[in-house]
């Protein structure tokens, strides 16, 4: 079996490019236990079924993507601490952030993407991870955070069709459709009355569908607080410049927390300022990136704590780095 392949049927990578960052990284396997170990070169390297396969460097292998590892390398830069404290992930996407988080001892990470369907089993199964879906983080407020966490933590509650009949509409039907002659019509439903209770219904359905689904929490998260305060914001945001996202995540930050948040100069930037194939090429440009966020970190009353490269390398080539500010 392809090496590559190998690594993720044996749940030691979560992805094909995960392991052939692995194998990148030093992979061997034997037979048995008196067998030489037998290195992998390529990717394509065959391991045969059965084989014992060891890591000779599993950083790679510690978080399901490796931003993982950039924000691990972060957090200890920026001297950030995480244990205990509630935390948003945006732009959860594969959920290589969340995962850090909850190892460094985050009592709740709540993750926001405008995707679906990413986040890995691993970390959407965990219970201290509420995974939020379809969301654009420039639309991120309270208000829209808490009604789709509280829908998380829901069931919708199926609503019975209002088949109510106005009372008696024709009193002469229940003698089973008999007239007698000195039938007495003065009971009956008026015409008017039968419109006025079919526009009533109607109101009622109008209304419930204007309020929206009504929802009923599960058992496991009862008494659970939905609060969207959070004492540390992370995020890893593609093809949106964090200038337009920085406004809505500052009222979701707590008084005191931290906002690290790692920055794609490419995203920043005009077109016609990055290169072929996505690339900024002109270093002179970082500068002018790191100028333009620590300006809008000042206009919304962040403190900029510190600006730095991103321990990991972009996959693409470009140089990425970490912001971190503080609201005080």
């Amino acid at each position: 079996m392809r090496a590559d392949v190998f690594l993720v049927d044996a749940g030691l990578a979560t992805t094909r490019s995960q392991a052939q960052r692995l194998i990148g990284a030093g992979v061997e396997w034997r037979l048995f236990d008196s067998a030489p170990w037998t290195k992998v070169v390529k990717n394509g390297d065959d391991i045969p079924t059965g084989a014992e396969v060891r890591l000779l460097d599993d950083a790679e292998a510690r978080y399901v993507s490796r931003g993982g590892l950039k924000l691990e390398g972060a957090l200890k830069q920026a001297g950030v601490a995480v244990s205990g404290r509630q935390c948003l992930d945006v732009g959860q996407s594969t959920g290589g952030f969340t995962h850090c988080l909850l190892g460094q001892g985050a009592s709740l990470v709540v993750g926001v993407d405008v995707g679906h369907d990413q986040v890995h089993a691993l970390v959407r199964d965990d219970p201290r991870v509420v995974c939020l879906e379809g969301i654009n983080a420039r639309a991120l407020t309270p208000e829209v955070l808490t009604h789709a966490w509280e829908a998380a933590w829901s069931d919708v509650v199926e609503e019975d069709d209002d088949d109510r009949e106005p009372e008696a509409p024709y009193a002469w039907m229940r003698n089973g459709g008999v007239v007698e002659d000195d039938y007495d019509d003065s009971d009956d439903v008026k015409d008017e009355d039968v419109d006025n209770f079919e526009s009533d219904r109607a109101a009622q359905a109008e209304a419930r569908a204007a309020e929206g689904p009504r929802l009923q929490r599960r058992p496991e998260f009862e008494g659970r607080p939905v609060s969207p305060t959070f004492e540390l914001i992370v995020g890893d945001l593609s093809f949106i410049s964090l200038t337009l996202v920085l406004p809505a995540l500052v009222p979701l930050l707590a008084r005191g927390g931290d906002l690290l948040l790692l920055v794609k100069p490419q995203f920043e930037l005009q077109p016609a300022q990055v290169g072929k194939g996505g690339i900024v090429r002109d270093p002179a440009l970082y500068a002018v990136v790191e100028q333009r966020l620590r300006d809008a970190c000042a206009a919304l009353g962040l403190q900029v704590r510190a600006w730095f490269d991103s321990p990991i390398a972009g996959g693409d080539g470009n140089r990425e780095f970490f912001i971190h500010a503080t609201l005080s």
